[in-house]
């Protein structure tokens, strides 16, 4: 069986202090990571948690929101902290998840075109089998050009970039249930 880890990417206070935090879509967001979380550790999957650390605002250390968001229980396996948009630049993570012999993630977190997303695209890259959970990942509206996408429309901007080419895309419930 190939060793599987869950990685949770910057399910973090600070977005609760960013002006474009957003309640809508927050609590399937809770329900969707809780269940994921709670399969995982049921299945004896490693959960690795993820924070992005910046030198200023809310996502420094300084601000104290650089801590898991309140509804989140379970004990990592492992913590890492990360400075760009990927969870491997400089992290560690790798040569964590390689001494484990781990050779498949599944990713949740925030945000799904951001963070989640080039997290992905980077551990295609380096061979692992990767697992994108969408419904486990939470966004924002986002404009560029007067042109507003909504977080369904960036959701399946994602999924359609990812799916084939640098990961599979799965629920909750397909995922625990093929481990």
């Amino acid at each position: 069986m190939t060793r599987t880890a869950l990685i949770n990417i910057d399910t973090q206070q600070s977005f609760h202090h960013r002006e474009y935090w957003r309640e809508a879509g927050f609590g399937a967001f809770q329900q969707a990571m809780l269940g994921l979380i709670e399969g995982c550790e049921s299945r004896g999957i490693p959960v690795v948690d993820i924070f992005h650390v910046d030198d200023s605002g809310p996502f420094s250390l300084q601000s104290g929101h650089v801590q898991p968001m309140s509804f989140l229980r379970h004990k990592p396996a492992v913590i890492f902290q990360k400075h760009v948009h990927n969870a491997f630049t400089d992290t560690g993570l790798d040569r964590w998840l390689r001494e484990r012999d781990i050779h498949c993630l599944i990713i949740c977190g925030l945000r799904t075109e951001q963070c989640c997303e080039t997290t992905a695209r980077v551990a295609s890259d380096l061979g692992y089998r990767v697992i994108f959970v969408s419904e486990a990942t939470l966004t924002f509206p986002m404009t560029y050009r007067g042109i507003t996408l909504d977080t369904h429309d960036l959701r399946h901007r994602t999924e359609t970039v990812l799916a084939g080419r640098f990961a599979e895309i799965k629920t909750v419930a397909e995922t625990l249930e093929s481990f």
